[in-house]
């Protein structure tokens, strides 16, 4: 099942002291980058929900992730000031005022702008306990999330078997064109090599001109290409329903295609094959573009 890398998710759970908010936003990404914003006191949470979101939701993409909290009612705990942090900041500021010359409009709400000027006044973190009050609200925030998720990848899935589709019947074209373009071309071959026999006055071997006819028939015919083109477009298909991550596996699948609709381009002169073999690689490339949205 294909999943979009792009998606939101938001969510909320009520711990014993504290109300907790889970923010998911995602957009398209090579890689696994995921970046945990939280509260300053629960920093050491922040490999736990990288971790989850990798296993649990998410193997590719840059996601954002984005922890708020709010104090319950009655619970204990209280903001005061962190002295020694509040001495140092002052010093700094007031050597950066002595060292530039700058206007001494250090004030009291300046200062308690400052993160990391108060404390909550709650002691020791159990991190355990928080990660378990948490817990609820990211994994309901990933549910959210994975289901828009899944949800654009159902419609980017639609677009590109209707594109494959398409490309599948444009493949089925070149290959009853190249029959006969490959009878054609055999026989504009044969008589061109007996004229120019004819008008140098040299005597046919009419096995050596089957041999080469049949030398140069085989350069231009394309049925190996037409049949790992078809073997690929049923890969496709295949990747595309299977319930692991397939973005990856999709993109090199593209290039192989790729790779043999340029060898059809390059063997065939005829007009009408060279027509459709720009056609596929548009429809190609529309695939391509459309692959990168996908996990």
């Amino acid at each position: 099942m294909m999943k979009s890398m792009t998606g939101f998710g938001r969510a909320s759970a009520s711990g014993t002291t504290r109300d907790y908010t889970v923010e998911i936003r995602s957009v398209n990404g090579r890689y696994f980058d995921c970046s945990v914003r939280l509260p300053r006191d629960l920093f050491p949470l922040e490999e736990r929900v990288r971790s989850y979101i990798r296993d649990k939701s998410q193997s590719r993409g840059k996601i954002d992730v984005t922890v708020t909290f709010t104090r319950r009612a009655g619970a204990e705990g209280g903001r005061t000031v962190d002295t020694e942090f509040v001495k140092d900041y002052l010093a700094a500021l007031r050597r950066l005022r002595d060292d530039f010359g700058l206007p001494d409009d250090i004030t009291t709400m300046r200062v308690a702008a400052e993160p990391g000027v108060f404390c909550t006044g709650e002691g020791e973190i159990d991190l355990d306990a928080e990660w378990n009050a948490l817990l609820p609200a990211l994994s309901e925030a990933c549910r959210v999330h994975d289901g828009m998720r899944e949800t654009e990848g159902k419609k980017i899935a639609s677009d590109l078997l209707s594109k494959l589709s398409f490309v599948s019947g444009c493949v089925d074209e070149i290959a009853d064109r190249s029959e006969e373009n490959v009878r054609s071309f055999r026989e504009r071959f044969e008589n061109r090599l007996r004229q120019i026999l004819s008008d140098d006055r040299i005597t046919p071997d009419e096995n050596r001109i089957l041999t080469e006819c049949a030398i140069y028939a085989d350069r231009v015919a394309i049925d190996e290409e037409i049949v790992r083109l078809r073997s690929h477009v049923s890969a496709f298909t295949e990747i595309a329903d299977e319930k692991t991550p397939s973005g990856k596996k999709l993109d090199f699948l593209l290039q192989e295609m790729n790779r043999e609709i340029n060898t059809v381009g390059s063997k065939c002169a005829d007009a009408g094959i060279a027509r459709t073999v720009v056609t596929v690689k548009n429809e190609l490339e529309k695939i391509r573009e459309q692959i990168q949205n996908i996990e």
